[in-house]
């Protein structure tokens, strides 16, 4: 028999926190993509590591956040705490490897197609293995079209994400960015649950006992909560992630470039109010 599935039993607080983590996590990792950027080579791996777990934290926090309004009501649900963690690992390493690519190549049309189609691939793997970690009493069902939908949202919103990151543009550039990576990546996870249905093992349809999938999920949660919360607290205290490239420069110049020391014959030398005096005959200016 066909299970009675409720995506929003707490109704809208699930989706606005589920939608806040993720553009949490996608705002640190955007900004220390950005950040990569504007660093030698040598510090260059590190940024990108820390927004590859920033944004691979932060989507999957958002699935979980999402799961815990999600109820079977003729079924308890149960998860396994090994296929949920290594969701984890699955979201950060494939985000990883796309955030690398561009981070490396620039925002050239083949990385960002390469990178953002490994990136979307990772975010809809974390989804449906988290997914494949449920135990309830029945099985799970997708409409493969749907499925199809989901996954091309993520890779789609997952290539605008690195494009924005590479564009190395001010502060409110990447919060945009990040608003927009938080609805498509949410709008994945609704359009990737809407594909469910759950096939119930047994004929009798018997009310849900057990723990609540709140109280399942809320401790597996804290060690990504907490490294969100230390990777905010990174980039808070970062000078340079407020400013974009272009900004950056030209705040260095005004303050540390010296004035420009005219040389003889130079017709681009700026002028210091007095006009060089010129021989008899010379078109050209005599030398300072």
């Amino acid at each position: 028999m066909q299970g009675t599935v409720d995506g929003f039993s707490y109704g809208l607080v699930t989706p606005v926190a589920a939608y806040l983590m993720a553009c949490l996590g996608g705002a640190l990792g955007l900004r220390c993509t950005t950040r990569s950027l504007l660093v030698a080579h040598s510090w260059r791996p590190g940024w990108l590591a820390l927004g590859s777990a920033a944004i691979g934290s932060g989507i999957w926090t958002m699935h979980f956040i999402a799961m815990m309004g999600f109820t079977v009501e003729e079924a308890p649900i149960h998860y396994d705490k090994a296929l949920t963690f290594a969701s984890l690992a699955v979201a950060i390493v494939m985000v990883g490897i796309g955030i690398f690519i561009v981070g490396y190549r620039g925002a050239t049309g083949t990385a960002l197609f390469t990178g953002g189609t490994i990136t979307g691939l990772g975010v809809a793997s974390m989804h449906y293995l988290g997914m494949a970690g449920m135990r309830l009493r029945g099985s799970l069902e997708y409409n493969t079209l749907t499925v199809s939908a989901s996954v091309v949202i993520a890779v789609v919103a997952a290539s605008a994400a690195l494009w924005a990151a590479a564009q190395v543009r001010g502060f409110l550039w990447s919060l945009g960015a990040s608003l927009v990576m938080g609805l498509a990546v949410s709008g994945m996870h609704y359009t990737g649950m809407a594909a469910l249905s759950v096939h119930l093992h047994g004929s009798s349809a018997a009310p849900a006992t057990g723990d609540s999938p709140a109280e399942l999920l809320a401790p597996m949660m804290i060690g990504p909560l907490a490294f969100l919360l230390l990777a905010g607290v990174i980039v808070m205290f970062d000078p340079l992630m407020v400013m974009g490239k272009a900004d950056l420069q030209n705040a260095a110049q005004r303050q540390h470039a010296p004035y420009p020391v005219p040389r003889s014959g130079d017709r681009h030398a700026p002028r210091t109010g007095r006009k060089p005096s010129q021989r008899p005959g010379s078109k050209t200016p005599q030398s300072w």
